[in-house]
């Protein structure tokens, strides 16, 4: 699943991102929105991991995404 498609269903995404890293807010994802790059401070910032380990978990989550969009 692309970034762009992400970005526009993120009300429906928002579900799976939240599973995937609990300590995120709800007020936090809305405020992320969507925006990848957003996303990607906040998990650094909640999580205290690196860029490299949170963009490994991203693409990761993305790529579970993707399968669970083509099993639907």
């Amino acid at each position: 699943m692309n970034w762009d498609r992400i970005e526009g269903n993120w009300k429906q995404v928002k579900g799976s991102v939240k599973e995937r890293w609990g300590k995120l807010t709800d007020d936090q994802l809305d405020v992320i929105a969507g925006k990848r790059d957003n996303l990607v401070g906040k998990i650094q910032e909640t999580y205290g991991i690196s860029k490299d380990e949170t963009e490994k978990q991203l693409v990761d989550w993305q790529k579970r995404m993707k399968n669970a969009m083509q099993v639907k």
